[in-house]
């Protein structure tokens, strides 16, 4: 089955995260890592404009997802969805415009398109992350995870598309040069999926996506060839996934749109 779904990613990494997410005439951004500027431009480039999107969904609170959010809330007034916790710790949500935040429901309809989000493990106060479904296709919008928990696993399960965090590898972290509360930090079960993590959770499961998107890659402790190697290689181990097609979602490969 051909998926519904179409993703342009504008901007993935430390530095910055931001996708769109369409299915038919519903199109809406994941978080607003980059300035106002940089997004539309990047919207622009992809083919899209700010006025195109349905909405704004929020994964959690912190400055490399919600970087752009108040110029860009102000500008457009598109409705933005985040839930209660991450609005009570969103950094300058004086500047937003108040009319655009709204509180993220269990489940969000668009159409045809339906939204239900899901905890993650993650430093922050509430980190969701989101199911997509539309027209009997799944695609499942998951980065900043500290581990894979059973709630991650079900969420993740029988979806056609996948944004996947596969942040770092690491012996490139473990030997690099951040200071080692950081690299507890990005170890810990609150921080972030590596590699290897990545990989496996796409092995164990009883269906792979049709498509996976490694996202979220550190430009410190990733390379992206080293990421499509690590993931490529342990699905071929397993002899698992072999039609599955995988992207790299680095800074090096913005903006990308995949349909």
């Amino acid at each position: 089955m051909s998926s519904e779904f179409e993703i342009t990613i504008l901007a993935s990494g430390s530095k910055g995260n931001a996708a769109v997410i369409r299915a038919g005439e519903q199109a809406f951004l994941v978080d607003v890592g980059i300035s106002c500027r940089q997004l539309t431009e990047r919207l622009h480039q992809a083919g899209m404009k700010p006025e195109d999107l349905t909405g704004v969904l929020l994964t959690h609170e912190h400055n490399d997802h919600v970087k752009g959010l108040p110029v860009f809330c102000r500008k457009y007034r598109l409705p933005v969805f985040a839930n209660e916790r991450t609005w009570q710790y969103m950094p300058k949500k004086s500047e937003m415009e108040r009319s655009c935040c709204r509180l993220l429901p269990k489940k969000l309809s668009s159409g045809s398109l339906e939204i239900i989000p899901f905890a993650v493990p993650h430093d922050a106060a509430s980190t969701v992350g989101y199911v997509f479904k539309s027209g009997g296709s799944k695609c499942t919008y998951l980065t900043d995870v500290g581990f894979v928990t059973d709630e991650v696993r079900q969420n993740i399960a029988d979806a056609d598309v996948v944004v996947l965090e596969a942040n770092h590898d690491e012996d490139m972290l473990k030997n690099g040069s951040y200071p080692q509360i950081l690299k507890q930090r990005i170890l810990g079960t609150r921080g972030h999926l590596s590699n290897v993590s990545a990989a496996w959770l796409l092995a164990h499961m009883e269906r792979l996506p049709e498509e996976v998107f490694l996202a979220h890659l550190s430009q410190e402790n990733n390379l992206p060839s080293l990421a499509l190697q690590t993931v490529r290689g342990i699905l071929d181990a397993n002899e698992v996934g072999a039609d599955t097609k995988i992207y790299i979602t680095s800074q090096e490969n913005i903006v990308k749109n995949y349909d």
